[in-house]
């Protein structure tokens, strides 16, 4: 009697850890296509051509006249760019705006004073203040060469971001904050390097619910596994997949544009 309870313990057990996330393999393969059409090379037209972040920092690079505290900036916000009150392309043309009418700055004196005004990130702001406060004298520290050294080498920059602020590497703002320093750095450097394969995509509500049409799995090791297969890095994808799921009208229009016919690759991804 008791054997027979143990060995059903046992299949239920066996049952349960078999297990696997339910994927979509047709609609995967669909996906890897279109991904693979669209390229690096296409991520990087969306980035530069169509996503209005990017244009925003170059607005402020033309006004602020100061590469170094220029990067250090991007960085800053990147790292509270979280909970916003309006879009991410509000909120950084706000930031844009606001620091192009700055000059020689303390990041954090200045932001203590930027938050509480805004009106596109108003929520947590002691607890966005408290986390430039760990990270102000990292970047106030940092020179023009050792910003360029960081452009070189992205991966130590995730980790000693991480680290700081005593956060997982693969957190949300986290890597969100190397994606927009890669950007800051091509404008400043006038250099283009592609973002490292090890770093994830960040993981928000609409990237988990877009992988949610194709598996059941943990978005993060999906994403890693369409990067490698289509050989893009997850941070491109995400600018790819940013474009996509986007409903402005604009970036329909720039993406005809800039991408021409690959702008339907990228249009059609919505639909999957």
């Amino acid at each position: 009697m008791e054997g027979s309870n143990f060995n059903g313990v046992v299949m239920s057990l066996d049952r349960f850890i078999g297990i696997k996330p339910k994927k979509d393999e047709g609609k995967i393969e669909v996906l890897k296509n279109l991904l693979k059409d669209i390229g690096i090379e296409g991520a990087r037209i969306i980035e530069e051509k169509v996503d209005q972040q990017f244009k925003a920092l170059e607005y402020l690079h033309k006004n602020l006249q100061n590469n170094e505290l220029f990067i250090k900036l991007v960085i800053a916000n990147a790292l509270v760019s979280y909970q916003l009150s309006s879009t991410g392309e509000n909120w950084w043309w706000e930031f844009s705006e606001y620091f192009s009418k700055k000059r020689k700055i303390s990041i954090y004196q200045a932001y203590k004073e930027f938050l509480p005004s805004s009106k596109t990130n108003k929520r947590l702001v002691n607890v966005k203040l408290s986390r430039l406060e760990k990270v102000n004298s990292f970047l106030e520290g940092l020179t023009l060469d050792e910003l360029k050294a960081y452009y070189q080498n992205m991966l130590k920059l995730n980790l000693d971001l991480a680290n700081i602020l005593n956060a997982d590497k693969r957190a949300k703002t986290i890597v969100f904050a190397v994606k927009m320093f890669g950007y800051a750095s091509r404008i400043v450097f006038d250099d283009f390097i592609p973002y490292p394969m090890e770093i994830a995509i960040p993981k928000d509500v609409r990237i988990s619910n877009y992988t949610k049409r194709f598996t059941s799995e943990d978005p993060t090791g999906f994403w890693n596994m369409i990067a490698r297969d289509v050989k893009i890095p997850p941070l491109h994808i995400d600018s790819i997949l940013w474009t996509a799921l986007g409903r402005d009208e604009r970036i329909k229009r720039d993406l005809k544009i800039y991408l021409g016919e690959k702008a339907e690759k990228v249009l059609k991804l919505v639909n999957l």
